[in-house]
Protein backbone atom coordinates (compact mmCIF):
# COMPACT_ATOMS: atom_id res chain seq x y z
CA UNK A 1 0.00 0.00 0.00
CA UNK A 2 2.26 2.72 -1.23
CA UNK A 3 1.52 6.31 -0.29
CA UNK A 4 -0.16 5.64 3.05
CA UNK A 5 1.03 8.30 5.50
CA UNK A 6 -1.80 8.41 8.05
CA UNK A 7 -3.84 5.45 9.26
CA UNK A 8 -7.02 5.54 11.33
CA UNK A 9 -7.75 2.40 13.34
CA UNK A 10 -11.40 2.26 14.46
CA UNK A 11 -11.76 0.11 17.58
CA UNK A 12 -14.61 -2.32 17.90
CA UNK A 13 -13.29 -4.33 20.83
CA UNK A 14 -11.11 -6.68 18.76
CA UNK A 15 -7.42 -6.72 19.61
CA UNK A 16 -6.74 -8.32 16.21
CA UNK A 17 -7.84 -5.14 14.43
CA UNK A 18 -5.42 -3.10 16.52
CA UNK A 19 -2.59 -5.60 16.12
CA UNK A 20 -2.92 -5.79 12.33
CA UNK A 21 -3.43 -2.04 12.06
CA UNK A 22 -0.26 -1.27 14.03
CA UNK A 23 1.73 -3.78 11.97
CA UNK A 24 0.50 -2.36 8.66
CA UNK A 25 1.18 1.23 9.77
CA UNK A 26 4.68 0.30 10.96
CA UNK A 27 5.43 -1.43 7.65
CA UNK A 28 4.34 1.72 5.81
CA UNK A 29 6.02 4.07 8.32
CA UNK A 30 2.64 5.78 8.75
CA UNK A 31 1.22 7.86 11.61
CA UNK A 32 -1.48 6.07 13.59
CA UNK A 33 -4.66 7.50 15.08
CA UNK A 34 -6.88 5.15 17.05
CA UNK A 35 -10.51 6.11 17.59
CA UNK A 36 -13.16 4.60 19.83
CA UNK A 37 -16.70 5.88 19.30
CA UNK A 38 -19.38 5.48 21.96
CA UNK A 39 -23.09 6.08 21.56
CA UNK A 40 -24.52 9.22 23.18
CA UNK A 41 -26.64 8.68 26.31
CA UNK A 42 -30.26 9.76 25.94
CA UNK A 43 -31.77 9.40 29.39
CA UNK A 44 -32.44 11.12 32.66
CA UNK A 45 -29.12 11.13 34.49
CA UNK A 46 -30.76 12.27 37.75
CA UNK A 47 -32.39 8.85 38.11
CA UNK A 48 -29.21 6.79 37.92
CA UNK A 49 -27.84 7.22 41.44
CA UNK A 50 -24.30 6.56 40.16
CA UNK A 51 -21.50 8.77 41.43
CA UNK A 52 -19.11 8.68 38.48
CA UNK A 53 -21.29 8.70 35.38
CA UNK A 54 -18.43 9.36 32.99
CA UNK A 55 -16.98 5.90 33.63
CA UNK A 56 -20.34 4.24 33.02
CA UNK A 57 -21.31 6.27 29.96
CA UNK A 58 -18.03 5.81 28.10
CA UNK A 59 -18.83 2.07 27.87
CA UNK A 60 -15.33 1.14 29.06
CA UNK A 61 -13.79 3.09 26.19
CA UNK A 62 -11.27 4.95 28.37
CA UNK A 63 -9.96 1.60 29.59
CA UNK A 64 -9.83 0.30 26.02
CA UNK A 65 -7.74 3.29 24.94
CA UNK A 66 -5.38 2.72 27.88
CA UNK A 67 -4.95 -0.86 26.64
CA UNK A 68 -4.28 0.50 23.15
CA UNK A 69 -1.52 2.79 24.44
CA UNK A 70 0.00 -0.16 26.32
CA UNK A 71 -0.03 -2.40 23.24
CA UNK A 72 1.43 0.36 21.08
CA UNK A 73 4.24 0.91 23.57
CA UNK A 74 5.05 -2.82 23.51
CA UNK A 75 5.08 -2.74 19.70
CA UNK A 76 7.20 0.42 19.62
CA UNK A 77 4.51 2.38 17.78
CA UNK A 78 3.62 6.02 18.40
CA UNK A 79 -0.10 6.59 18.31
CA UNK A 80 -2.69 9.25 18.93
CA UNK A 81 -5.93 8.15 20.60
CA UNK A 82 -9.34 9.76 20.35
CA UNK A 83 -12.51 9.01 22.28
CA UNK A 84 -15.56 10.26 20.40
CA UNK A 85 -19.27 10.24 21.08
CA UNK A 86 -22.03 10.03 18.49
CA UNK A 87 -23.20 7.98 15.56
CA UNK A 88 -20.43 5.39 15.13
CA UNK A 89 -20.01 5.30 11.33
CA UNK A 90 -20.48 9.05 10.98
CA UNK A 91 -17.89 9.88 13.67
CA UNK A 92 -15.36 7.43 12.19
CA UNK A 93 -15.69 9.14 8.81
CA UNK A 94 -15.47 12.61 10.39
CA UNK A 95 -12.33 11.70 12.35
CA UNK A 96 -10.74 10.29 9.18
CA UNK A 97 -11.47 13.58 7.43
CA UNK A 98 -10.22 15.71 10.35
CA UNK A 99 -7.00 13.71 10.64
CA UNK A 100 -6.58 13.59 6.84
CA UNK A 101 -6.14 9.83 6.90
CA UNK A 102 -5.12 7.84 3.84
CA UNK A 103 -6.57 4.56 5.15
CA UNK A 104 -9.17 3.41 7.69
CA UNK A 105 -8.67 0.03 9.34
CA UNK A 106 -11.63 -1.52 11.12
CA UNK A 107 -12.93 -4.91 12.14
CA UNK A 108 -15.98 -6.81 11.06
CA UNK A 109 -17.36 -9.34 13.48
CA UNK A 110 -18.35 -12.59 11.86
CA UNK A 111 -22.13 -12.81 12.01
CA UNK A 112 -23.59 -16.26 12.58
CA UNK A 113 -27.15 -16.33 11.29
CA UNK A 114 -29.07 -14.93 8.36
CA UNK A 115 -31.04 -12.63 10.69
CA UNK A 116 -27.82 -11.17 12.09
CA UNK A 117 -26.61 -10.42 8.58
CA UNK A 118 -29.93 -8.88 7.54
CA UNK A 119 -30.57 -6.80 10.64
CA UNK A 120 -27.03 -6.07 11.87
CA UNK A 121 -25.82 -2.53 12.43
CA UNK A 122 -23.83 -2.40 9.17
CA UNK A 123 -21.23 0.00 10.58
CA UNK A 124 -18.56 -1.25 8.18
CA UNK A 125 -20.82 -0.83 5.15
CA UNK A 126 -21.77 2.72 6.16
CA UNK A 127 -18.13 3.70 6.71
CA UNK A 128 -17.13 2.24 3.32
CA UNK A 129 -19.90 4.20 1.59
CA UNK A 130 -18.98 7.53 3.21
CA UNK A 131 -15.22 7.26 3.77
CA UNK A 132 -12.87 9.83 2.22
CA UNK A 133 -10.23 7.11 1.76
CA UNK A 134 -9.93 3.32 1.31
CA UNK A 135 -11.17 1.08 4.14
CA UNK A 136 -9.27 -2.08 5.10
CA UNK A 137 -11.55 -4.55 6.92
CA UNK A 138 -10.08 -7.13 9.29
CA UNK A 139 -12.14 -10.20 10.16
CA UNK A 140 -12.48 -10.16 13.92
Amino acid sequence: MKGVRKVLIALNGSKEVLKQGIQLARDEKAWITVVKVVQPFDGNLDLTGIKNLDDVLDDGAAGSLADVREMAAREGALIKTRLEQGDVPQRIVEVAEEERCDLIIMGSKKKKGILSRLFGDHVVEKVIQQAPCPVFVVGA
